[in-house]
């Protein structure tokens, strides 16, 4: 409960809700769209940095376990995501395939604002987190598809979707700053300190600001069946975390880093799962994925879930 009244007093979800209340009373504020794009830049590229720094040192052996462990929970969440849209919420194949996209791949600004909140916690995450959120993005989008293609008889060409994955700009600005920060280090990363790192919480709160608009204005597009899509949308993902947490335990994670590990696994994604959805499966109900993953999840792990699983985190290390 301190945990989660810590997390609810954040700047962060304080900026979230502010922006919730302003679409809710049809304020005529708004980020324009450049603004918009450069500060999901500059978050990538600044948590890329802290990421690269902190991942200098880092064991190649311990490496390569948690990157394998991160493409086989990507894969089980996928696969847990399809057959339970199945069930639960009768969607078609195709449509089921396209919520799983969404919901084995992650939210890179979940991930931020786990960060975030284990850092003032004082239990901060390992620097290699970031890297392993780019490659939990690679099965849930290439599963996804191919059960998407396979629903209308035809076939997947993975290469097309692996290669939209790691030249996206998540990727490019994510792989980027890791490998600008492991380079220089905490000596040469001092030049860019005051822009980087000491605006991140600003910068972090108008990003916010802007997603509480957003969110918004997906919450008022639902109508019919909202209450099973908001119990598939808040108790697949705390499944999914929970899980995440006791993985990253079992992988020797920190309790930080096992909390931002099941952060990540519970998160879904909102800008490259519908991006390459859109693209791959056309005939695919993308807006309701959004729906789900943007204007009910996120606010649910940003308020509930972080906390949630930052308790469960600690209280396995205990």
């Amino acid at each position: 409960m301190e945990l989660l009244l810590l997390n609810l007093a954040s700047p962060v979800v304080l900026a979230f809700a502010l922006g919730l209340v302003a679409r809710g009373v049809r304020s005529d504020l708004a980020i324009p769209p450049a603004i918009q794009v450069y500060l999901s830049i500059f978050l990538l590229l600044a948590i890329g940095l802290k990421g690269g720094v902190a991942l200098r040192g880092q064991d190649p052996g311990v490496l390569l376990l948690l990157v394998l462990v991160t493409l086989a929970a990507g894969t089980a969440t996928t696969f847990s995501a399809y057959a339970i849209t199945r069930a639960s919420l009768r969607d078609s194949r195709l449509d089921a395939a396209a919520m799983a996209a969404h919901y084995g791949s992650v939210s890179a600004v979940t991930f931020i604002a786990a960060n975030q909140f284990m850092e003032r916690s004082g239990a901060p995450a390992e620097g290699v987190m970031v890297a392993l959120l780019v490659v939990l993005e690679v099965p849930a989008l290439l599963i996804g598809l191919a059960m998407g293609h396979r629903a209308q008889g035809g076939k997947s060409e993975s290469h097309h979707t692996l290669r939209e994955v790691f030249t996206g700009k998540t990727a490019i600005l994510l792989l980027g700053g890791l490998a600008i920060g492991a380079i220089t280090g905490p000596a040469g990363i001092k030049a860019v300190d005051a822009m980087y790192f000491a605006l991140f919480q600003g910068v972090l709160m108008l990003f916010m600001l802007d997603m509480g608009m957003t969110a918004a204005g997906r919450l008022a597009a639902l109508r019919h069946g909202w209450w099973r899509l908001a119990l598939f949308s808040t108790l697949l993902p705390l499944a999914h975390g929970i899980v995440g947490v006791l993985v990253g335990h079992a992988c020797g994670l920190s309790p930080g880093g096992a909390a931002v590990f099941g952060t990540m696994l519970s998160s879904a994604s909102y800008i490259a799962a519908p991006a390459a959805v859109r693209a791959g499966l056309p005939e695919a109900d993308v807006g309701r994925c959004i729906t789900a993953s943007l204007g009910i999840t996120f606010p649910f792990n940003l308020a509930i879930g972080i906390p949630l699983y930052a308790g469960f985190a600690s209280w396995l290390a205990a």
